[in-house]
């Protein structure tokens, strides 16, 4: 895929957007009885005939691994990375209640500009716990999960500075935590477990509020935001098998998908497939993306390859027009 009016659209996504380190403004929350922004309204209207248009292509010009979480700026992508340096080998049987060795890695926060340069590296993790999840910003604060490899293990949860780069871990968690959302309607974290089969919601020192199982069961999360009000958009991937002529479990076929969920009741608003591809052939969501808003334009960028692929990772723009309610 190439880039189409790259630098057009640069501009016109600009309006969209927080700039780094300044506060995210909840569209049409003018007061705090206010209703849904565009962005829950338009989610909430997107359907299988949503035609969606390729806006731009960003290639990152350095070594990404494998791509968590993004947060996307007026002037900044914030992307977390897994680096692999040993990979996780399954047990013959469980050890210590774990079904995999912890493996070997290290978290990265990359800081990049809207030209896909490399701005700032930032380390995160330490020993066992290296694999940064989904991200989430609420103003200065970029909410990061930093797990073990495996599930049922244990998470810390960062927040880092974007003024700063400065990375301070809040608290830790008996689970893997694979993504974290701000609510800004409560001012609590939203974070989902490994499989996403699973969320809890912390205060942001860490005291436990409540758990839910997740609604939603067609696709796992890979990256989750805030939507105001009071909700979250989630994007993720299932590999559901291929018919036998076609090569059966061995040859897993991508489904990608996203939700929008309400955190008051935890239940599905509205879900819908997306099935675009990649330079790497991998369906849109199957890593991090991110989601505005302007009207009835909705617009989305993802990040699904891993940066040892066919073109390295790639941000994607795509662009569609819904006709929302209310």
């Amino acid at each position: 895929m190439f880039a189409v009016g790259a630098a057009a659209a640069a501009l016109a996504l600009a309006a969209l957007l927080p700039a780094a380190g300044n506060a995210v403004a909840e569209p049409g929350a003018s007061s705090p009885a206010a209703s849904d922004g565009d962005l829950a309204s338009d989610l909430a209207a997107v359907d299988r005939s949503t035609e969606w248009q390729l806006l731009s292509t960003v290639t990152l010009g350095f070594p990404t691994y494998h791509p968590e979480g993004l947060v996307v700026t007026a002037d900044r992508f914030y992307l977390t990375s897994t680096q692999i340096i040993e990979p996780t080998k399954t047990y013959p049987a469980p050890v210590d209640g774990f079904d995999r060795t912890p493996g070997k890695g290290i978290g990265h926060l990359f800081v990049i500009d809207r030209d896909g340069k490399l701005v700032k590296d930032v380390i995160l993790g330490h020993g066992d716990v290296y694999h940064p999840g989904g991200i989430d910003l609420h103003g200065d604060d970029l909410w990061i999960p930093v797990a073990q490899y495996r599930p049922g293990s244990t998470a810390e949860i960062d927040r880092v500075d974007v003024r700063t780069l400065d990375v301070t871990t809040e608290f830790t968690v008996d689970d893997h935590i694979g993504g974290i959302v701000y609510d800004a309607s409560t001012g609590h974290l939203v974070g989902n477990n490994w499989g996403s089969r699973k969320f809890y919601e912390w205060t942001p020192s860490g005291k436990p509020v409540t758990t839910w199982k997740n609604p939603e069961n067609l696709v796992d999360f890979q990256d989750c935001q805030y939507v105001p009000k009071g909700k979250m958009a989630c994007g993720g991937i299932t590999n559901l098998p291929q018919t036998p002529s076609a090569g059966g479990a061995k040859a897993t076929y991508e489904l990608g998908g996203v939700a929008l969920l309400d955190l008051r009741s935890h239940t599905v608003v509205n879900e819908f497939p997306f099935q675009q591809w990649s330079a790497a052939g991998h369906v849109m969501t199957r890593n991090p993306l991110k989601l505005a808003a302007d009207g009835d334009v909705i617009t989305m960028w993802a990040a699904p390859d891993n940066g040892e692929e066919t073109a390295g990772t790639q941000i994607y723009t795509w662009q569609a027009t819904v006709a929302a309610e209310g």
